[in-house]
């Protein structure tokens, strides 16, 4: 199983598309929401008991900010030698973790928006410098593990921002993937053009990283770009049919500051949905909720469902979701259209099955 370990709700940054959302609409959310405290209300010991009933755990230090909590984060590493560690973080306190911790993640996620100016709109001014200089830190401290940009997209160029990521002179990342703003905030909608940004600007933009992915494979590199890259999966070998591809809620969970489970870290607090906890289960429960929506779509096999928290709260009104499933159906159905040509390819040995196989529920958006 992979478990999301929350060090802290805290956070560092305020974000446009997080915090700064988040106290505009609180009203929106149900009564039954949990107010979470910032400290860890478990012990090691609840912790170790919990997870030896799992063979081959992995953690993935998540928050807030995982990093605002280092003790804690050094303790459970010290506490679980054995155990494969992963950490979703928005990279500006990367250097607070001496090499010998770093150098024992299998995956970093690093929050990043694309360019200097990208990144810093979005994320505040500095961010984006701060963050290239943690990263080449890690990488003059000998970090060989996966480094993964993680993405939100609201209104830019997702093009533009990935192939900088890709081939910026700082520092060029081999794993990209992206999240849409969409469908998670209540009023979000009301404050944008969304249709006219998915119709102009994201789709026509999907297809040309479509089509650069498909040439890179055609000089015998296959770009860990996450979205493209689980889809195709599924598309070649059915793998992960008709299940969220984040894994939530069957092999993806959160445990809480206060020990509780919940299926993935954004649904916190929403207490209908718990788990278990850590201190008096053995393994958590599993739950997959679809959208009505969802069980009568033709992907729904390939898609899984996108998102539990969205089908839950059903935050959008109906033509405004209808757009983000439009998008998920056309990355599909394009990705599905160079299916043939990814098969000659494998067929005439300049790619490989293997280069499709990745670390699945590993953080990364499959379904953005």
């Amino acid at each position: 199983m992979f478990y999301h370990l929350i060090t802290t709700n805290k956070c560092n940054l305020n974000c446009k598309y997080c915090c700064e959302k988040a106290f505009d609409e609180p009203e929106e959310f149900p009564e039954e929401m949990a107010c979470l405290n910032n400290n860890i209300e478990y012990t090691l010991k609840d912790l170790t008991e919990f997870l030896k009933n799992d063979k081959n755990p992995t953690i993935t230090f998540y928050g807030g900010e995982p990093l605002l909590n280092p003790k804690y984060i050094m303790q459970v590493m010290d506490n679980f030698p054995n155990v494969r560690f992963m950490m979703q973080t928005n990279g500006l306190l990367l250097k607070v973790l001496p090499s010998k911790y770093l150098n024992k993640f299998h995956t970093l996620l690093i929050s990043i928006d694309g360019n200097e100016k990208t990144t810093d709109y979005y994320r505040g001014n500095g961010v984006y410098k701060k963050v290239m200089e943690n990263i080449k830190h890690l990488k003059n401290n000998s970090f060989c593990g996966e480094l993964i940009a993680r993405m939100t997209i609201e209104d830019q160029n997702i093009y533009d921002s990935v192939l900088h990521l890709l081939k910026n002179v700082d520092f060029c990342f081999t794993s990209v993937h992206w999240q849409i703003d969409a469908n998670f905030w209540f009023n979000d909608w009301k404050n944008r053009d969304f249709k006219k940004w998915v119709n102009e600007n994201y789709l026509p933009n999907v297809k040309k990283l479509v089509d650069f992915w498909i040439t890179e494979m055609k000089r015998g590199t296959v770009i860990k770009l996450y979205p493209f890259l689980g889809i195709t999966n599924t598309l070649l070998f059915g793998e992960d049919l008709g299940k969220l591809k984040c894994g939530a809620g069957h092999e993806n969970f959160a445990i809480q500051t206060d020990g509780n489970i919940s299926p993935c870290p954004i649904m916190m607090g929403m207490k209908k949905y718990y788990l278990g906890n850590i201190k008096t289960s053995k393994t958590p429960k599993t739950l997959i909720i679809l959208a009505e929506r969802c069980k009568k779509c033709k992907i729904l096999d390939i898609c899984g469902g996108r998102c539990m928290y969205s089908n839950i709260l059903n935050p959008w009104p109906k033509d405004q979701t209808k757009l983000v499933c439009k998008t998920v159906k056309t990355t599909v159905s394009l990705l599905k259209s160079k299916i043939p040509t990814i098969k000659k390819l494998i067929e005439q040995g300049i790619i490989y099955k293997k280069n499709f196989l990745y670390e699945k529920y590993n953080g990364a958006e499959i379904i953005p």
